[in-house]
């Protein structure tokens, strides 16, 4: 007998802990008897009472949840292929619904890889290249003209943040019956295919080399400029110093034929003297140690010397 109470103790202790149960804050519960919903949706936390062995508790979380897209490579409208990785965020909005239609989170990141990864590749594939990696059409950079040899770049009707607005919707639109909400999608990467990715980078070499060639062409005829102006100037200098250098020397021999004509009036002394010198500096300038002299009677150097020797 003592052992039968024993044990209904025990029983009624475990069907008092199965009867309890907490609901946490971040959590919502759904309370399923014999795999069926009953009641509504438990959101408000604390302690709980349910059937025990006959109800379970079904939880779910009530903050934001990630989804995080794998990358593929997606067709645009003009036939050029991208890499695009998405990634979004979504709760769950109605949890017996959710319940219902996806019964646990993997359940819903399924039917979400199903839905963003499609809407992702419609949307991509009904906007051109340059749509989908632009957002507006901003006026670009002098160096970037300068670059393409354009006046602009291509307008574009529609961004990449508009194509991204219209996945969000019509993934909102198609999760509505499924007991969640999407609440954002955003583009995580995007970028060309190895091939393509490859030759926008030779354009983007050859668009600096070719900046880089019109900056040294232009750095050479500045160059050229500077050296002709220099060589234009060092000729004036040259010049003016040239003709400042005759107008002095011609002064001084002015001067200097001045002086020997006063010299030259003095005397007849002076005359003679004037005479015999400049004779002298002539013989001195035309003659050297291996001359031959045949003087003339009638000479100057000749009447000189015939002078001197009769003194």
């Amino acid at each position: 007998m003592k052992i039968l109470y024993i044990v209904i103790a025990i029983i009624l202790v475990i069907a008092l802990f199965s009867s309890l149960y907490v609901v946490q804050e971040p959590e919502q519960v759904i309370i399923t008897q014999f795999g069926k919903p009953i009641g509504d949706p438990i959101k408000i936390p604390g302690l709980k009472v349910k059937i025990p062995f006959v109800q379970k508790v079904h939880r779910f979380d009530k903050r934001f949840l990630e989804w995080d897209g794998d990358p593929n490579q997606l067709p645009t409208k003009d036939k050029r292929f991208i890499w695009v990785d998405m990634y979004a965020r979504w709760r769950i909005s109605d949890p017996l619904l959710y319940f219902q239609r996806l019964r646990d989170e993997r359940g819903a990141q399924t039917r979400l890889d199903d839905i963003l990864d499609g809407e992702t590749r419609n949307a991509i594939a009904n906007h051109k290249l340059l749509e989908v990696i632009r957002n507006t059409n901003r006026t670009p950079e002098q160096s970037e003209l300068e670059a393409r040899d354009e006046t602009g770049l291509e307008l574009i009707d529609v961004g990449r943040d508009t194509i991204r607005v219209e996945i969000l919707g019509k993934a909102q639109h198609r999760t509505e019956d499924l007991g969640i909400e999407i609440l954002d999608v955003q583009f995580k990467r995007i970028n060309y295919v190895e091939e393509v990715r490859r030759k926008v980078y030779e354009r983007m070499i050859a668009e600096r080399q070719r900046i880089a060639d019109r900056f040294r062409s232009e750095g050479e005829g500045e160059a050229s400029r500077i050296r002709g102006e220099k060589e234009r100037e060092l000729k004036r200098i040259q010049s003016g110093a040239y003709r400042t250098a005759r107008e002095i020397m011609g002064n001084a021999d002015a001067v200097a034929t001045k002086i020997y004509a006063a010299a030259y009036d003095r005397s007849a002394a002076s005359r003679a003297f004037y005479e015999f010198l400049k004779t002298m500096e002539t013989y001195q300038n035309t003659l050297d140690a291996e001359t031959s002299l045949i003087l003339s009677t009638d000479g100057e150097f000749y009447k000189f010397i015939k002078e001197s020797q009769s003194r």
